[in-house]
């Protein structure tokens, strides 16, 4: 699975590389795009993201998704990219909480504009226990994930998500410059898609917080699997959440945090 990346994921600039202590002529670089992009949901309110500029539409419908202004694609009545800049958003049924705010929310925050945290923490209901994957198949997702990341192969500074099925197929991948971006950016492109996230386990590029775990409960995730650490909170939410939480997810090694029961060892069938 491979998606297109156009130039607006990345911008040239001129550098000066520092080599054994002396400057080298300058050449150059590519550097990964972030810019504002504004969700126009009408009759609700305006988001603006600071993200890399790709796969605005399955962005916005994730992002709209994760912060339950919406619980399925058949909630959109359209959704377009009017720019690189904005997506403009008509639902069936507007929720009537919440009008005509402007919300910013920066590319390392994932829950900046939550209203009470307590409310994510016990309304959201736990994951099912649909899935169980071999441990090979889960490293095997895990190898998939570096050759999927285009946007950081020309600039080293982006993130990733991929969800992946219990045979290990990857289903809906994201990539920006923003950990929580990526995530929405892969479930807004299964919801779209029509492809159920339930049931279903996610591979991450980088660090697990609080914020990815509770994108990952609402999506009904219940797999996350990141090459990187937990946080603390993040531990006691997928404790919480019914979620298998790995991290250091590298070279067929893991650390399991909680609910390891859905890994079988490599040979058992699950």
């Amino acid at each position: 699975m491979t998606a297109f990346i156009g130039r607006s994921a990345f911008q040239p600039v001129g550098i000066n590389r520092l080599l054994n202590c002396e400057l080298a002529p300058q050449v150059c670089d590519d550097v990964v795009t972030e810019q504002p992009v504004t969700l126009v949901v009408a009759d609700v309110e305006n988001f603006t993201l600071l993200c890399t500029p790709t796969d605005l539409e399955a962005l916005a419908a994730g992002f709209l998704y994760a912060e339950g202004l919406i619980d399925s694609a058949d909630a959109i009545e359209s959704i377009e990219a009017a720019s690189s800049a904005s997506v403009e958003i008509i639902l069936k049924n507007p929720p009537r909480a919440a009008k005509q705010r402007n919300m910013i929310l920066a590319s390392s925050c994932g829950m900046c504009g939550t209203r009470n945290m307590n409310r994510v923490l016990y309304g959201t209901q736990p994951c099912g226990s649909a899935l169980k994957i071999p441990a090979e198949t889960l490293h095997r997702v895990m190898q998939t994930l570096p050759s999927m990341q285009h946007i950081f192969k020309a600039t080293g500074g982006a993130h990733a998500a991929a969800i992946f099925s219990d045979a290990g197929e990857i289903i809906a991948f994201g990539e920006d410059i923003g950990r929580h971006c990526a995530l929405d950016k892969a479930v807004g492109k299964a919801l779209l898609a029509g492809r159920p996230t339930q049931g279903c386990g996610v591979a991450l590029s980088g660090r697990v917080s609080f914020e990815m775990v509770s994108k990952a409960a609402r999506a009904c995730i219940e797999l996350i699997a990141a090459v990187s650490a937990p946080s603390s909170l993040a531990v006691d939410a997928a404790r919480r959440w019914n979620i298998t939480l790995c991290g250091f997810a590298r070279n067929g090694a893991a650390n399991v945090y909680c609910h390891s029961e859905r890994i079988t060892p490599s040979g058992i069938d699950p």
